[in-house]
């Protein structure tokens, strides 16, 4: 067996987590303690995901002695290897074109899509003192929330480990809860248009009847 050892790359770990919180903070542009909080949230998903990824398979040791006995042929300390779910469908070839990494990268994109046009529609709403109604507020409550739910979801997909598979319902648990705290300020702001806007609005599940 290929004793390769691809891990311990901590400047992948501190790059990857760079790049893709820039990419989030450029999108979100936190103003608000709730709009950092989102974002803390989504950022420690991430240093989780690229610290096992690149720097210490905190998974894999974890799961050594079953993954040894049932994949004897594959050495798991090999980075392309860390695809878990990609040997265990028994999927071959390259990880990166099996249906999972095309799922996560199309779960990703349109989570980084969703969260652009959504906090752009957002901060219009806020800075001219208004409702957000508009865009992908027109068809759910809380779009931000679900676009980093998208996301970090596509990241399990590609890469699942125990610290982000443990980490994830528990974000989506903080989410849920960021987004009962704005409705109630929303709508001690803007009263019963919020509660119209509610009634006709679906909470998480976007509604694409609704332009």
């Amino acid at each position: 067996m290929n004793e390769t050892y691809d891990y311990g790359l901590w400047s992948m770990v501190i790059l990857n987590s760079a790049i893709f919180i820039f990419f989030a903070f450029s999108f979100v542009k936190p103003k608000t303690s709730t709009d950092w909080r989102s974002l803390g949230a989504f950022s420690a998903f991430i240093v989780a995901l690229f610290t096992e990824m690149y720097g210490f398979p905190l998974t894999i040791y974890f799961l050594s002695g079953w993954l040894t006995e049932t994949y004897p042929e594959v050495n798991f300390f090999a980075h392309e290897n860390g695809h878990l779910l990609h040997t265990f469908f028994g999927f071959e070839g390259d990880a990166h074109w099996d249906p999972f990494h095309i799922a996560s990268m199309v779960f990703i994109v349109a989570g980084f899509f969703m969260l652009s046009s959504a906090w752009n529609v957002l901060h219009h709403a806020q800075k001219h003192h208004q409702l957000a109604t508009t865009g992908w507020y027109a068809r759910c409550r809380h779009p931000q929330y679900v676009a980093f739910i998208l996301i970090m979801f596509g990241f399990l997909l590609q890469w699942p480990t125990i610290p982000t598979l443990t980490m994830f319902p528990i974000l989506v648990v903080v989410y849920v809860k960021l987004a009962k705290r704005e409705e109630a300020q929303a709508i001690a702001e803007f009263g019963s248009e919020y509660r119209r806007y509610m009634e006709s609005t679906p909470s998480w599940i976007p509604n694409f009847n609704k332009m």
